[in-house]
């Protein structure tokens, strides 16, 4: 028998074998990377850093301490989950939301509670890690349709008893929507349970849906990006979230979001609703249009193919001051090696002229 030593080894052996090493660098110390503009970051609206939010997460650390100390349903609840909770429902329009500890957590704590024996899950192909994982978990038929098609996913749907019909609302790799207009009409066609995760969608897209229909509806969303906290949320029908507080094994089981995490996301959604949170988006946007004009997100994927070549254009970048950083399997699809540029709204007009030139003398297209 292959020792775990040995085993381990060789694990380690081939993914040096091919060059696809990684180990996470702290870009905030001596590091070289910490000096330079990192277009990186999904902290779209620059909130991680707002005075407001992290004067409510001080506050909060003074006032309940560093940790929660149980799960929701033991002694881990606090009135500010609550009411975070109450704001995330009305910010949505839906009846009910359910905090989660992490965005990962949130998609698999739905998948593994709608998705049981006797339901078929039809997702989309390009779907974030933790939608497949929470499809892995579940003890569903999964089925997986092309990326963005209506038809075949329609196709999948056919025969099913009760189906669950997933998606991200903007893909984080290569910053596309979904076609959640056409997704929402073919739920309500089938009579599927339509899961969009919105985790990525600071600029939209925003779904089409009724009230009539929110019981077929699970919109989840994170507390990392956007908001600039940690933690994820579902936004749901009273009855929707009911049955995952009382199943959904990740929510029973973890310990409740930090005081200062559930602060910091209450003060950002503040933020975010107000007038300034609408200059925010505003001024992201327009730094999406000089970027690639007439795309939808702040993700802009350049495409490379090849490995090295992202690995070049990422010094490339590197050497002009830039953090733009290439994304290799198994983040994304063998051939589609690329740099993955993030933007936010705390970037200054002079960074993105920056990065508009360097991408330019890249010669590449976004």
């Amino acid at each position: 028998m292959t020792s775990w030593a040995d085993w381990v080894d060789g694990e380690l052996d081939g993914i040096r074998a091919a060059d696809r090493w990684r180990a996470p660098v702290a870009t905030d110390g001596a590091d070289p990377r910490a000096a330079l503009i990192s277009f990186a970051s999904n902290d779209y609206l620059g909130l991680t850093q707002h005075r407001a939010v992290v004067a409510a997460a001080h506050a909060a650390l003074d006032e309940s301490g560093a940790g929660s100390g149980s799960a929701r349903l033991v002694v881990g609840s606090r009135e500010a989950h609550h009411a975070l909770e109450a704001e995330l429902a009305d910010w949505k329009g839906t009846e009910r939301a359910v905090l989660f500890a992490t965005g990962y957590q949130t998609n698999l704590a739905v998948l593994s509670t709608f998705g049981g024996r006797g339901t078929r899950i039809v997702s989309d192909e390009l779907n974030h890690a933790s939608i497949i994982d929470g499809c892995r978990l579940s003890k569903a038929e999964v089925t997986i349709y092309d990326h963005a098609d209506v038809e075949h996913a329609a196709s999948l749907l056919q025969g099913a008893s009760r189906a669950v019909l997933v998606t991200d609302s903007v893909f984080s790799m290569d910053g596309d929507a979904a076609p959640l207009d056409d997704l929402a009409q073919l739920a309500r066609s089938t009579g599927a349970l339509l899961v969009v995760d919105e985790a990525h969608a600071v600029l939209g897209p925003d779904p089409k849906w009724s009230a009539d229909d929110e019981l077929a509806f699970v919109r989840v969303g994170t507390l990392s990006k956007t908001l600039g906290s940690l933690g994820g949320f579902v936004a749901a029908s009273a009855a929707v979230c009911d049955l995952l507080v009382n199943r959904a094994r990740p929510y029973i089981f973890t310990t409740a979001s930090t005081p200062a995490d559930t602060a910091a996301a209450r003060a950002a959604l503040a933020v975010l609703r107000s007038s300034e949170g609408e200059a925010l988006l505003a001024r992201l946007a327009a730094h999406v249009k000089r970027v690639c004009p007439g795309h939808r997100s702040p993700i802009v994927p350049i495409v490379l193919g090849d490995e090295q070549a992202a690995l070049d254009a990422a010094a490339f970048m590197a050497d002009r001051g830039l953090l733009v950083p290439a994304i290799r399997p198994p983040t994304v699809p063998v051939g589609t090696s690329r740099l993955r540029v993030a933007l936010s709204a705390a970037h200054t007009d002079d960074e993105v002229t920056q990065l508009v030139h360097a991408l330019k003398d890249l010669d590449v297209s976004t």
